[in-house]
């Protein structure tokens, strides 16, 4: 074989190794990148799922992306968006006399808004999560914790930690911008006779009915 063919061979090995490499090697990182950076600690959360196996939980977060990335978000009117909002006031309130009570009707309202908005309707939790964590990766989190919180056995300190993140997501689906939480936040039972706390701060003592905190 003389030295030009050589020459021309190594040349196509070397080009279908840079072919193979640009997809398979750095395509394959890059798309585990763009993973990560949209889904951000649920990316992580996957991973741990699926005992640190990336490529598996890259996988069903592609899924996800597949099954609900196109979803079209529908507007709310101003009128229902004050009714969420008020809602969600008198849940808050509500906590402070029956803490379980609240959680449980937050995790109601919060799917509901989100059956309003256009994700998967209410009474579908694990198919509203997954869309969630499409598109409010960052606040889905609250969701699963304030379920987690309506349908398990719960200190009155778990509880809130639940019903603050959830207001997280339930702020960020009812408007584009945050609604004055100073207004609405959830009263301590001694903020009624003037004396101020931090927001939600119920103390270790106190507990729901039942509650077995």
């Amino acid at each position: 074989m003389s030295t030009v063919w050589i020459i021309a061979l190594i040349a196509v090995v070397v080009i279908l190794l840079v072919a193979v490499f640009l997809v398979a090697g750095p395509g394959r990182r890059g798309g585990g990148r763009g993973l990560k950076r949209r889904f951000g600690p649920e990316y992580d959360r996957v991973v741990a799922h699926h005992g640190g196996d990336t490529k598996a939980a890259e996988r069903e977060l592609e899924e996800r992306v597949k099954r609900h990335g196109s979803l079209e978000l529908r507007p709310l009117t101003p009128e229902t968006r004050e009714q969420y909002v008020a809602r969600w006031a008198a849940i808050q309130e509500q906590f402070v006399d029956s803490p379980q009570l609240a959680v449980a009707e937050a995790d109601r309202l919060v799917a509901r808004l989100a059956g309003d908005r256009g994700f998967p309707a209410e009474g579908q939790y694990d198919e509203q999560v997954s869309a969630l964590s499409v598109h409010h990766p960052q606040q889905v989190h609250g969701y699963r914790r304030v379920h987690r919180a309506a349908h398990t056995e719960s200190s009155t300190e778990q509880m809130r930690e639940a019903m603050l993140d959830a207001r997280e997501l339930f702020e960020t689906l009812v408007t584009a911008k945050r609604v004055d939480s100073g207004r609405h936040r959830p009263q301590h039972a001694d903020d009624r006779h003037g004396r101020s706390h931090a927001p939600w701060s119920l103390g270790k003592g106190h507990h729901p009915k039942g509650s077995g905190a």
